[in-house]
């Protein structure tokens, strides 16, 4: 696999160019598996049943707040093959990193050293949407490695909607609550 290069692939960032993801605010997040495989469990009477992969990646979400103590969660699922969920960003912390444990808990299990990676080509800002996603990636990643036969289990990048109003956010939480409800409309569903 030949490494990226901006001249040939062409690949563009779908976050807003101006927007600072590190701001206080609500974001509703999607992140999805790769080829949408089922890794997280099945939809049973119209609810969720986790699978043991299923419930690492539920308690590496909320778990969350232990890692980047700027962030809330509010709602959020575990799907058999995405992740739905609003977090919240508050303001007035300043000057910490993100927690590293050395226990099976941890979110970093495992990967010394983190530091956000910075390249010409787009930019993590430390305590931004961005870092907390690509670290919930890494921790459910590393226990994929660890404990099952995947390598690859994310989809590159994820989708993130700033939410501007209680409208909006009331919207979005019923969407969330509701969607093994509803996972056979669901644009994410594979039998």
């Amino acid at each position: 696999m030949d490494n990226y290069n901006p001249n040939i692939h062409h690949r563009k960032s779908i976050r807003l160019k101006w927007y600072d993801y590190s701001m206080p605010g609500l974001y509703f997040i999607t992140i999805c598996v790769h080829d949408r495989q089922c890794l997280f469990g099945i939809i049973e009477n119209c609810k969720m049943v986790l699978n043991d992969a299923g419930g690492i990646a539920d308690k590496y979400w909320m778990d969350i707040p232990k890692h980047f103590p700027n962030a809330m969660l509010r709602n959020h699922v575990i799907m058999p093959n995405h992740i739905h969920g609003i977090i919240e960003l508050t303001a007035g912390v300043e000057n910490f990193q993100p927690l590293q444990s050395p226990t099976q808990s941890s979110l970093y299990d495992g990967v010394e050293n983190f530091q956000p990676l910075r390249n010409e080509f787009q930019k993590i800002i430390p305590h931004s949407i961005c870092s907390i996603v690509r670290g919930f990636k890494i921790g459910v990643t590393k226990w994929f490695r660890d404990n099952k036969d995947s390598r690859v289990i994310w989809q590159r990048n994820y989708y993130e909607h700033i939410i501007r109003d209680e409208k909006s956010y009331e919207r979005i939480t019923e969407y969330i609550i509701n969607n093994p409800l509803n996972w056979m409309e669901d644009e994410f569903f594979k039998d």
